[in-house]
């Protein structure tokens, strides 16, 4: 019998010319020129430069970023980068990266966050010029007013030791860091690597993390619009809402909804509500939710709770429990999954089941970590915590790339795509670059299903209006 394929036959070889992969990723290293970040990062890290010659540290820093954002893991995955220099550029070799990186100490990172605030200011211009406001944050079906601040903290296991990796409260071995994540775009806000042993409820590591993530936002978006801030029981301390509440005399419109634990008083307060006290609770897309509904407990819980700032409410839902949820002796008894959030959400800001399905919608940061975990800080390179605080940084710098590149460049379902699907669809496209004219083209394959959406982004790339014109 013989056999057959549909399959063209292939002769393989290696001496192509003019052949690039990745061509995407183009996009991700001129947005980083466009907002200013690049020009941003040469000015940080210019007292690292030691010689006229060879790469500045800065560029160095950006192509570290956009290595990750491109879906690298390693250093030397900065080699898909740099033997595309027709591309690319010149970059960086591994050795000249591990030195800068080596090079990049607190003070250095401080300067590195400035400068990602600065280009994060003009994206936001460029996006006001181009297509309006920034997307809205919502919650059951309706729109959260201003912006959203997701802070939350994940393991991130290593599998060799390193400076700082401890064992952690879920009995693994690394790093545990506290993010934030800016729910209106995606983009990340800011982070802090801990050892694997620092705690989740930690008040002084969730100030730092806020105060550098509201230095991220533009002063035209910190003072004058509102500021939510959401958080596991993580956040449920005393210090950190507190400070949230200070930051109000500073001209900043902040409040905070925060899990909340559920101890005896809590416990005790739920029983004593009446029937009709319960509202049905409402789906992501604001339809009611069979089985699940909202009450305030804040009324039952007076003198209880009081070292948190006044005017917190109280609210707790209650559902039936899906297959292999995890019950206190509580919920056991009661046959229901209780959970409690306390927000300084006045009354009249809307209907309870809104506010508590709002904080409900926090779970997406868990969405945001995954792929930020696939975009850089999955795995640390060096045993050195130093160098992993800043290639932290550069990680998230890359995420912000890809989320600059999302609401100044793309539309339809690109503009809301995972890195994953970006990356499959646009960044790691081949292409071949031709000259002609004293003109350098490049041409993606015409039957690339996606090849028309990239163009697109180019063109709109083109047309944005550059840092001295903003």
């Amino acid at each position: 019998m013989k056999a057959a394929t549909s399959r063209p036959r292939l002769v393989v070889s290696s001496d192509g010319r003019g052949v690039v992969g990745h061509a995407g990723s183009r996009l991700l290293a001129d947005v980083a020129e466009v907002t200013g970040l690049e020009a941003g990062f040469l000015d940080a890290l210019a007292p690292l430069r030691r010689r006229a010659g060879g790469h500045a540290p800065g560029r160095v820093a950006v192509d570290l970023a956009v290595m990750p954002a491109d879906g690298g893991e390693a250093i030397s995955d900065l080699a898909v980068l740099r033997e595309q220099a027709e591309l690319f550029g010149p970059v960086a070799s591994d050795p000249t990266a591990w030195r800068v990186l080596k090079s990049i100490d607190a003070a250095v990172i401080a300067r590195l966050r400035g400068a990602r605030a600065a280009a994060r200011e003009l994206a936001w211009a460029q996006r006001a010029e181009t297509r309006g406001d920034l997307p809205p944050a919502e919650a059951a079906g309706r729109v959260i007013p201003g912006l959203v601040l997701d802070i939350d903290a994940s393991i991130v296991i290593c599998h060799s030791e390193k400076q700082n990796a401890t064992p952690t409260w879920k009995r693994s071995f690394g790093y545990h860091p506290l993010l934030c994540f800016l729910d209106n775009s995606g983009a990340a806000l800011a982070g802090i690597l801990r050892p694997g042993r620092a705690g989740s409820n930690t008040a002084a590591d969730h100030i730092e993390v806020l105060d550098l993530a509201l230095a991220q936002i533009p002063d035209t978006h910190r003072h004058g619009t509102p500021i939510l801030v959401r958080t596991d029981t993580a956040g449920c301390a005393q210090a950190f809402l507190t400070h949230i509440r200070s930051l109000r005399a500073g001209g900043v419109d902040v409040r905070f909804s925060v899990g909340a634990p559920i101890d005896e008083p809590v416990r005790r307060a739920i029983a004593k509500l009446p029937a009709t006290a319960w509202y049905p609770a409402l789906e992501a897309d604001g339809q009611v939710r069979d089985g699940a509904e909202v009450a305030e407990l804040t009324g039952l819980l007076y003198g209880h709770g009081t070292n948190l700032p006044e005017g917190t409410r109280f609210l707790v839902r209650r559902e039936r429990p899906h297959p292999g949820a995890q019950l206190s002796l509580f919920d056991a008894i009661e046959g229901l999954r209780h959970q409690v959030i306390a927000t300084d959400t006045p009354l009249g800001d809307g209907p309870l089941t809104w506010i508590e399905a709002r904080h409900r919608a926090h779970a997406r940061v868990e969405d945001r970590i995954r792929t930020a975990k696939d975009s850089g800080f999955g795995r640390f390179p060096s045993r050195e915590y130093a160098i992993n605080q800043a290639w932290l940084e550069l990680a998230l710098t890359g995420i912000d790339l890809t989320c600059w590149m999302r609401m100044l460049l793309l539309e339809g379902d690109l503009a809301l795509a995972e890195p994953k699907k970006i990356r499959y669809r646009l960044l790691h496209v081949a292409a071949r670059i031709t000259r002609s004219a004293r003109r350098t083209r490049l041409r993606i394959a015409e039957h690339w299903p996606w090849a028309k959406q990239l163009a697109q982004a180019f063109e709109r790339l083109a047309a944005l209006p550059r840092p001295h014109t903003c």
